[in-house]
């Protein structure tokens, strides 16, 4: 028998929900002190009891069209101590507006001592509770404009991986934390294991699952061309004008007169638009097509710097460090379909 009592881990579950996060957070914790005890031929002892829990208790129906069973409704469940949101594969908003009881249970929850966890975009639940209206939280970078425009009172810090907020409510005495996107939730499984169970349980999940559990953020995963979900014609036009010419040398004020303003209201309208003023932006999609290259494979540092437009292979090395985390070399092992 184990020594201990097993940590009480609910996973909402609700149609829509994108399958592989809730069938691999409800792995990721019930395997947590069975794997490697099982690889070491030890007794296991299993650290977190996992339940999915749906509105009534009624069957999920995944975004990839899995049916899922849930263990029990959702409304039956008066405490735990980790409450899990797993990532929405469906639209978004469509989700949002056919759960909106899960969310009232959801911030019931949230007014007890339970830990509450997002992934991806399972943070729309979460900020559509109110629950993190001036705290930092996390999504995937490809909902970080939607979240901002939906939900302007959270303090969104679209490139980290994890975010954690310690609650200022005295009716709550958990934390919150959310993941950004896909398999960033496994950084984040391994952060609640270690709240729980302390490093060395975490070492051994992370070693049983080979989980790499220090990957930073994730500015080597986003895409610049994204950036245009705006209504500035103007702004679009310099943007496509950037990414057409991004290989030739390019001032801002070559780009002011083409659209006939002042560098300075250049700089104010791109800010504005995209948070980022021209000279940055030729520096992104310049990184985002060496990104490219990269990934592609067989391509050497000097003339892949060329072919973004870089002469000088240090200052591009370092601006490419800056905008990723990871030096070319780094990104194209990590990227690289020839070294899959």
């Amino acid at each position: 028998m184990p020594y201990f009592k097993p940590f009480k881990v609910i996973i909402v579950g609700f149609d829509g929900v994108l399958g592989s996060a809730l069938t691999g957070a409800l792995d990721l914790f019930s395997f947590t002190g069975v794997s490697w005890q099982r690889f070491l031929d030890e007794e296991v002892e299993p650290r977190f009891n996992v339940q999915i829990a749906s509105l009534g208790g009624v069957d999920i129906r995944c975004s990839n069209r899995l049916i899922m069973q849930a263990h029990r409704d959702i409304r039956e469940v008066l405490e735990c101590d980790l409450l899990l949101i797993p990532t929405i594969g469906d639209s978004i908003d469509k989700v949002l507006r056919q759960n909106s009881e899960l969310i009232a249970h959801i911030k019931r929850l949230a007014n007890t001592k339970a830990d509450i966890a997002s992934n991806c975009s399972g943070a729309f639940f979460l900020a559509k509770a109110g629950l993190l209206n001036g705290k930092v939280a996390t999504t995937h970078w490809g909902y970080a404009d939607k979240f901002k425009a939906d939900f302007p009172l959270v303090d969104l810090q679209e490139n980290q991986f994890v975010t954690q907020s310690k609650s200022q409510s005295k009716s709550q005495s958990g934390n919150i934390f959310c993941a950004a996107g896909g398999s960033a939730f496994y950084d984040l499984g391994l952060l609640l294991i270690e709240r729980y169970c302390g490093r060395e349980i975490s070492t051994q999940v992370a070693k049983t699952q080979i989980i790499d559990s220090k990957r930073g953020n994730q500015n080597s995963y986003t895409n610049v061309t994204l950036h245009k979900t705006h209504a500035d014609q103007l702004v679009k036009q310099v943007q496509e004008f950037i990414e057409e010419n991004f290989t030739k040398a390019i001032r801002v004020s070559q780009l002011a007169a083409m659209v006939n303003i002042t560098p300075r209201t250049l700089n104010r309208r791109f800010q504005s638009a995209v948070a980022m003023r021209p000279i940055e932006y030729i520096q992104a999609v310049r990184i985002e097509q060496a990104k490219r290259l990269l990934e592609l494979g067989n391509v050497t540092i000097k003339s892949l710097a060329e072919q973004v437009g870089y002469d000088d292979i240090s200052s591009f090395t370092r601006l490419f460090k800056r905008a990723t985390e990871l030096t070319p070399k780094e990104y194209q092992d990590k990227f690289s379909r020839l070294a899959i």
